[in-house]
């Protein structure tokens, strides 16, 4: 896509897009709106998060059996999410609490189900595809703006931001829900005409930097990497993208100067919890995962199992820490789903990138192609620390991400036109 034609939609998609609408029968078109409104919803609270995910993926799943729609099955990272909650049910029902073990794998399906209904039914359009990112960037910068007026009226409490959610994850709805437009934000920082260039950099930096005020290191992390990756991936002007990462740079620089306490938490708490011994607690209770894996190595002691079970399993071991999860996926694979579970469910991890990479292969042109595959690689990336897998938060804010993904590796490339 040329910065030409990035203006062009985003003109035409405003302008048009209640004549788009207009042609579909109203069961259509009150879906797509309602999905449209998917990143504000997300600002209110869980609930209505939770109400709009569900709501969509039980709409795609009646909408298949109606017209008798069932090709997307065919579809490998489809197939592999599918064959995961085959593990899980499997899992679930070895489980010393197979009842809510059920119960959390039945609720997480909704979350790629909810994928499925973005990529085979809501953005096979790509004037929806581009309606939804200008949505989510709307709602980011929401998001950036909630978060200013929390630091001018409240500030932060004990080196963190909670608003809107009064809760400790603003930092998540940014790194996760707005990743898809902040990695295009920066690749235009770097690769667009100097005007455009010059709107995304400003944008991403006061973006980034409030990333930094939430004091939530590795959704930072995500965002900061995430958009390095993505300035390289798409037209990268050497220059500007040396400029835009100093500045950044600087920028942060300048918040741990004024902010000591945040130079604290992002720079020595970092260095000094890396998971190399008993002194780390990520080290501690990624241990009892392993600890509590080692129970029931084939599948595992059942989904979401790991809040419950560890205490009895791991608790008495002073040198690890029972936490609600394992802290990555990874290991909480191989705790709550054991061996199979970590095959099984790595595979489809890495099926959902690589359809996600399918924009960079065939429509390398297109800075939202060519940079959704930075999407579920920062999101899964394997060495990092990450919210419970099965948690149903973190999964909103996640799926929404992944389902813009695997929208636009999949749309963007049967349609090249722009």
């Amino acid at each position: 896509m040329t910065e030409k034609a990035i203006s062009i939609y985003a003109r035409e998609i405003v302008s048009n897009l209640a004549n788009t609408l207009s042609h579909l029968n109203l069961y259509d078109r009150f879906f797509r709106i309602f999905w449209l409104a998917g990143p504000f919803i997300l600002l209110i609270e869980r609930s209505p998060a939770d109400a709009w995910v569900s709501v969509i993926a039980l709409a795609f799943v009646i909408r298949a059996f109606i017209k008798r729609d069932f090709a997307w099955l065919s579809v490998f990272w489809v197939k592999m999410c599918f064959a995961f909650l085959f593990v899980c049910l499997i899992s679930a029902s070895l489980s010393e609490i197979p009842l809510y073990s059920f119960g959390e794998t039945i609720a997480w399906i909704r979350f790629p189900l909810f994928a499925m209904a973005t990529v085979f039914w809501l953005a096979t359009d790509k004037r929806f595809l581009y309606a939804m990112l200008i949505s989510t960037t709307i709602g980011m910068m929401i998001m950036t703006g909630i978060l200013c007026a929390e630091m001018l009226f409240e500030g932060q409490k004990n080196g963190r931001l909670t608003w809107p959610y009064g809760d400790l994850v603003p930092g998540n709805y940014l790194a996760k829900v707005g990743l898809p437009s902040f990695t295009v934000m920066v690749a235009l920082a770097v690769g667009a005409n100097p005007k455009l260039a010059s709107f995304s950099g400003i944008l991403s930096l006061i973006s980034i930097t409030m990333s930094v005020l939430t004091g939530e290191r590795i959704n930072f992390l995500i965002r900061a990497c995430g958009g390095m990756l993505a300035a390289i991936v798409w037209k990268p002007n050497w220059k500007r993208y040396a400029i835009l990462v100093l500045v950044e740079v600087l920028a942060i620089v300048a918040v741990f100067a004024l902010m000591p306490s945040m130079q604290n938490r992002f720079i020595t708490q970092i260095v000094n919890h890396l998971p190399t011994g008993p002194h780390s607690d990520y080290y501690r209770v990624m241990g009892a995962g392993i600890e509590v894996f080692k129970t029931s190595p084939i599948f595992g002691v059942g989904p979401a199992a790991h809040r419950e079970l560890c205490p009895d399993i791991a608790g008495h071991i002073a040198e690890f820490r029972c936490d609600n999860h394992p802290h990555n996926f990874y290991i909480q694979f191989l705790t709550e789903t054991g061996i199979i579970g970590l095959i099984v469910g790595t595979i489809m991890l890495v099926s959902i990138t690589w359809a996600a990479f399918s924009g960079w292969r065939f429509a390398r042109d297109n800075v939202v192609a060519a940079t959704a595959f930075v999407i579920p690689l920062g999101l899964f990336f394997p060495i990092a620390s990450f919210a419970d897998f099965f948690g149903q938060w973190n999964n909103i804010f996640m799926w929404s991400a992944l389902a813009l993904a695997l929208a636009s590796g999949r749309t963007l490339i049967n349609d090249r036109s722009g």
